[in-house]
């Protein structure tokens, strides 16, 4: 949370000119307790005062040179401020928010990044969103620190793996239930054995319910998976010799199932047409797109998805963040 403080009164710092009036003081302070305190408009402030809206902007910006108005910007102290700025504009991202980090505990950063997700997604989220669902457990720690939301609909964005078999569908359950909202989950593995499998699955009348959602997503919360060192909820579905398979297309992140290599561009593979999950397409035709990861050993994974354009939002730790924009910095100039 922005928290704004505005302190008016005498003047701090003598400075070199002439010295304001006692008059115009007064009447710049009042002025600026009605603007910064009151909340009223230039234009209010001017018919009270019986001066041009442009004069009472010039009065406002002699009170900060002056200072008898002083702003601070505050954030919590979990928060790092300059490095989720930082990150934003290295990655061109919507906006960024970076958690203060100790160690790289995966443990600790879970509930962590858990709570300022759900924090994000209670004030992201307006009345009427469809709002897209995916797995991870910085997202099952959001569920179960999430209060409040907005009424709206959510929609499970992949199938269920094998290693959160519980957790994709009741993480939809929960959410939908704070939001009083409709719930879509899909009762399906995330992988299945063939396409044609994969597609009679697509057909149940259920299933297919929440697919035709995904088309009316209008915002999305995802993890991110790394694909080396192993830390991805497809690498978990699929046996070794598909992994190896896999990762010497080059593959080395995914986000909702979609598998990309380090510059974000989807890599063709016979795993895709098996897979029960929102596509890349889809993924990124929604406005608002917020991934949640953590820790060093995601940093290269979430620079990967971030390229290849899949999220406008990130929820990350100090640590990856660093590591990303060094890695970005290097990528640039070689």
């Amino acid at each position: 949370m922005l928290l704004l403080m505005c302190a008016i009164g005498a003047i701090l710092i003598e400075r070199p000119g002439p010295r304001p009036r006692p008059a115009e003081l007064v009447r710049a302070a009042a002025i600026a307790r009605r603007y910064y305190l009151d909340a009223r408009s230039k234009l209010e402030i001017a018919e009270e005062f019986g001066l041009s809206r442009f004069k009472v902007a010039r009065i406002l910006e002699a009170a900060q040179a002056q200072g008898i108005v002083r702003i601070q910007i505050s954030l919590p102290a979990d928060i790092d401020a300059a490095l989720s700025d930082e990150l934003a504009s290295a990655f061109g991202l919507r906006r960024a928010v970076v958690v203060s980090t100790i160690d790289d505990d995966q443990a600790s950063l879970w509930p962590r990044l858990g709570q300022v997700l759900a924090d994000l997604v209670t004030e992201l989220v307006v009345e009427g969103d469809v709002l897209g669902m995916a797995w991870g457990r910085t997202l099952g720690a959001m569920s179960s620190r999430l209060t409040r939301l907005a009424p709206c609909s959510v929609v499970q964005l992949n199938g269920v793996s094998t290693a959160v078999a519980e957790g994709s569908v009741e993480l939809v359950r929960q959410v939908a239930n704070v939001s009083a909202g409709m719930a879509f989950p899909i009762y399906a593995p995330l992988v299945v054995s063939d396409a044609s499998t994969a597609q009679t699955l697509r057909s149940e009348p259920g299933i297919a319910a929440a697919f035709r959602r995904h088309d009316e997503v209008t915002k999305a919360v995802v993890g991110i998976g790394s694909w080396d060192p192993p830390s991805s909820t497809v690498y978990d579905a699929v046996g070794e010799a598909e992994r190896q398979s896999l990762q010497q297309l080059g593959i080395c992140a995914e986000v909702c199932a979609i598998l990309v290599n380090e510059n974000g561009a989807e890599v063709p593979n016979d795993l895709t047409p098996r897979i029960l999950g929102i596509s890349g397409e889809k993924l990124k035709a929604i406005p608002e797109v917020i991934a949640a990861a953590g820790g060093r050993v995601k940093a290269n994974a979430m620079a990967a998805v971030i390229r290849g354009g899949f999220v406008s939002t990130l929820v990350t730790d100090a640590t990856a963040a660093r590591m990303m924009l060094q890695g970005e910095i290097a990528k640039a100039d070689p």
